[in-house]
């Protein structure tokens, strides 16, 4: 009986852990930008909710919120960080590719709505980290990828001198070939907000991240060359600058 507990304790670990490796999307880098990216684009009313709501933690910002989802993840919640596709569909069918409302995109709408409620304080700032948190993930392109391969998990690859994985590389890989912080979040406040932008339905987002993986060449050779981050910068930065205006008009409705 020992021997079986300590077999079934790590199998439940080696679940945990292999759903828990789905769950990391974009990197602190990219999660501290999306929310930078929409904080300057708050209207009145919800930056005084979101100030007020992040005072109960002082210190915090929505930038330093960003990553708490990731940093608090579960077997319960790790299945909100993504959505997956199967085969070449695109089309979002919450039976299928949601089953209990557990993916990306029904997470952030439960979570919306905690935050529009008059839930306490308490449940309100949870659900804004969520919200934080989950409208970047859904907007890196492997959080809404295919079945198959796990979101890119699966796809090994040899990138700047290391293995690595496809997920991997869009998590942080192409965001640190970009070079520091402050040089990217300069370059992307000075960037026009992509008209796509306006469309709030978290479903529509996800089946552009789809999309952008059925992409020619989105898959690359095992051997990635530097052409691989020149081609797709300007899809990154793209997905990044919808992300951060998204999750503003989010905060902005729910806020209002």
């Amino acid at each position: 009986m020992p021997n079986m507990r300590r077999y079934c304790l790590a199998l439940v670990a080696a679940l945990v852990g292999m759903l828990t490796s789905l769950a990391h999307a974009w990197g602190p880098q990219g999660h501290q930008l999306v929310a930078q990216l929409a904080e300057r684009q708050l209207a009145p009313k919800a930056r005084q909710q979101i100030d007020r709501l992040l005072a109960r933690e002082p210190g915090e910002t929505l930038a330093s919120v960003s990553t708490w989802a990731d940093e608090h993840r579960d077997a319960t919640t790790a299945a909100w960080h993504f959505v997956n596709f199967p085969g070449n569909s695109c089309t979002y069918d919450p039976p299928r590719d949601c089953p209990g409302g557990n993916c990306v995109v029904e997470a952030v709408n439960r979570q919306l709505s905690v935050l529009a409620s008059a839930a306490s304080d308490e449940a309100r700032l949870l659900a804004l980290k969520y919200v934080v948190h989950l409208v970047a993930d859904v907007h890196q392109p492997l959080h809404a990828g295919r079945l198959d391969d796990r979101g890119g998990n699966s796809y090994q690859i040899q990138v700047f001198g290391a293995g690595s994985n496809l997920h991997a590389l869009w998590d942080s890989g192409l965001l640190r070939n970009k070079g520091g912080n402050e040089a990217l979040k300069i370059r992307l406040f000075g960037l026009p907000v992509p008209a796509a932008a306006s469309d709030l339905d978290m479903s529509h987002a996800a089946e552009e991240s789809c999309r952008i993986v059925g992409m020619p060449g989105f898959y690359p050779e095992r051997k990635v060359g530097q052409d691989y981050p020149e081609r797709f910068s300007s899809v990154l930065e793209d997905r990044l600058l919808t992300a951060g205006a998204r999750l503003a008009g989010l905060l902005n409705h729910a806020l209002r």
